[in-house]
């Protein structure tokens, strides 16, 4: 089955009616509002709504037993201000959807349309329409809800668009596909003075600048060695704006990132040496915390092999072209109780970056995105 042409102009107005009214991590209540209204022509056979937060999951069911396959996509944009003289541009200063969720959310309402004509022959399909992937804590808050406990998948897919690679190529690969990560944010603590006087004062400052290349030189290798890790110092904050107050603080935040989870705890543990050692040796007091922490995405093998029969019987080009991904996702975490696979979808070699205020989805990839999900299920689920 495919989209009729009446179907892609509809996803379409769909798809940039959500990158109008972005929402951020956490705050996705309208979004939710949205996704259920167009959900309501496509009749699923249960709804589950606000699942860890505003997550919704819309359930197909077959009519013989089978097993339960997922398909996950998201519903959070990020803070970022879009640079765009689109009529579809974001209608919310500061907030944009730049990753492209809007047009992942619009592939699986293709896939309820496809469902909504015929249903799976055994088994049943979930569609997750998940929050805050963003910030790493959407699918952790999604499997920890309750609810979630009904559907438990033995199946689950998704897919994330990728700038770099030809518009509809697929980027496939076992093993893992994107990197674990976490944000380090330090405070370092000294003791102010008056600007004439900063030898009364302790100043973070020199501490600050020897951190910030000495935490970036803990980085080395490439996503093709087991042992890659990576810092990328991502803001820092020096005292008060002020001219007349030497500082007596600072705060500095880096994304740690390893290819795998097991290599993230060293990576911490070598980073945290630094930051006290580093202030002990300017006389400062540290502490820290972490965030926006993500586990590694790893493609099960048996999951990908679906992937990869789908797009070979679609005659769809895929290969394993820039994987495994520097970037983080949060739908690793559905692997550790389902078999789980992630494809990249290529949106063209020249497309603006992800995260880029001058993103925006290309609407081709609806259609594209929406068959390879329908072959997979139908090839699980008849």
């Amino acid at each position: 089955m495919m989209l009729s042409n009446s179907d892609i102009a509809d996803l379409t107005a769909l798809r940039r009616d959500l990158h109008r009214h972005p929402e951020v991590s956490g705050h996705e209540a309208q979004t939710a509002r949205r996704i259920l209204t167009a959900l309501d022509a496509q009749a699923p056979d249960e709804i589950l709504t606000d699942l860890g937060g505003h997550g919704i999951a819309a359930i197909y069911q077959g009519t013989d037993p089978g097993p339960t396959v997922l398909f996950r996509a998201e519903l959070d944009a990020l803070p970022i201000q879009e640079l765009s003289d689109s009529p579809h541009r974001s209608a919310y200063p500061g907030t944009g959807h730049l990753c492209g969720h809007d047009g992942h959310m619009t592939i699986l309402m293709g896939l309820a349309r496809l469902l909504f004509r015929k249903r799976p022959a055994r088994g049943r399909v979930v569609l997750l329409f998940q929050p805050a992937e963003e910030t790493g804590a959407g699918a952790q808050a999604v499997i920890a809800d309750p609810q979630f406990d009904t559907v438990s998948p033995d199946f689950a897919f998704s897919l994330h668009n990728m700038p770099g690679l030809p518009l509809g190529h697929i980027g496939l690969a076992d093993g893992p596909v994107n990197c674990a990560s976490r944000g380090l944010l330090a405070r370092l603590t000294g003791k102010t003075a008056h600007a004439s006087e900063p030898e009364n004062g302790t100043s973070p400052m020199a501490a600050l600048c020897s951190l910030m290349p000495a935490l970036t030189a803990l980085g080395h290798g490439t996503t093709q060695d087991a042992d890659f890790a990576l810092v990328t110092v991502t803001h820092a904050n020096l005292g008060a704006a002020a001219f007349g107050i030497a500082p007596g603080e600072a705060t500095l935040m880096a994304t740690l990132r390893t290819l795998t989870d097991d290599r993230m705890d060293a990576l911490c543990s070598t980073a945290l040496d630094l930051l006290h050692s580093t202030a002990a040796q300017h006389g400062l007091t540290a502490d820290h915390s972490f965030h926006d922490i993500f586990l590694h995405c790893e493609n099960h093998p048996e999951a990908a092999a679906h992937i990869r029969k789908a797009l070979d019987a679609l005659g769809m080009s895929h290969d394993g072209s820039g994987l495994p991904m520097r970037a983080s996702e949060d739908f690793g975490r559905f692997g550790h109780s389902a078999k789980a696979a992630m494809l990249f979808l290529g949106a063209g070699t020249d497309h603006a970056a992800l995260h880029n205020p001058d993103y925006d989805f290309p609407d081709d990839l609806i259609p594209i995105g929406a068959r390879i999900f329908a072959r997979i299920a139908r090839d699980l689920l008849g």
